[in-house]
């Protein structure tokens, strides 16, 4: 049983692809409607746009971090993680007007949904929130998952494909919103790359990769190569000459 919903969400449409050879159409629904459901949670409390949402109310100083809900605090640490890991590339904290993880949220969000989904018995599964994708257990049909990374000059052409059985795929860059990230560094917009794209176990820390590695571009040589991150993989297309690189176990084709 194969079953996809497409789900309104964080301002984009995050796409629930999962197929179960042990569950009927009613379970399966079940389990993809407890996802919804989550996602929809993760939207009202972590929305910089929703006032009441918590991390709102942390970023006017109205709420301690230590009073937020479990899932906000685990996404708090793991900012201070990423933001560790990446000597600051990553730093949610010097957001304008404070605290903002959207850099992380959505593959924390769609990590622990494909979670949600294979304890539930769900073997294959594919869910990808706006560029940041997780997959677990291979196509339905065999094989990896086949994931193309499009062209920033043109998203209908793909410039690099990665196969992926159980693992995420995150990618940054001036797509379709323009440059709008951050440098940490310097409070101005990013100019180390004008594509990144990381590969690894953790969807949460795929998406923050991908946007430290936005900023420092080239520079990120300072920090790719920590142990820590021993089975990431990073390709990234340079802002300027249009040339690309890649480092890390998986190399794609």
């Amino acid at each position: 049983m194969r079953l996809e919903r497409l789900v309104e969400t964080w301002g984009t449409v995050v796409v629930i692809d999962a197929t179960s050879s042990g569950l009927d159409k009613v379970a399966l629904s079940s389990a993809v409607d407890e996802v919804e459901e989550f996602f929809f949670q993760v939207d009202r409390d972590f929305s910089t746009y929703k006032s009441g949402s918590q991390v709102s109310r942390l970023r006017r100083g109205e709420m301690k971090i230590e009073d937020a809900t479990e899932y906000v605090q685990q996404v708090w640490a793991l900012c201070e993680y990423a933001r560790e890991l990446t000597l600051g590339a990553f730093d949610p904290w010097k957001a304008e007007g404070g605290f903002d993880p959207s850099g992380l949220v959505k593959g924390w969000a769609a990590e622990v949904g494909a979670q949600m989904l294979v304890e539930a018995g769900v073997e294959h599964v594919l869910i990808n929130a706006s560029g940041d994708l997780v997959l677990r257990g291979g196509k339905p049909e065999g094989g990896p998952w086949n994931i193309g990374i499009a062209s920033p000059d043109d998203v209908e052409k793909y410039v690099k494909f990665f196969d992926v059985v159980d693992g995420s795929v995150a990618t940054s860059g001036d797509y379709e919103k323009g440059a709008h990230i951050i440098d940490p560094h310097t409070g101005l917009i990013a100019i180390g790359a004008r594509s990144a794209s990381v590969i690894g176990p953790d969807g949460a820390l795929c998406d923050a990769l991908a946007t430290a590695l936005m900023v420092d571009g080239v520079d990120a040589q300072k920090w790719i190569g920590r142990p820590e991150l021993a089975e990431y993989s990073f390709w990234t297309i340079n802002r300027h000459d249009g040339t690309a690189w890649s480092y890390g176990p998986n190399k794609g084709y």
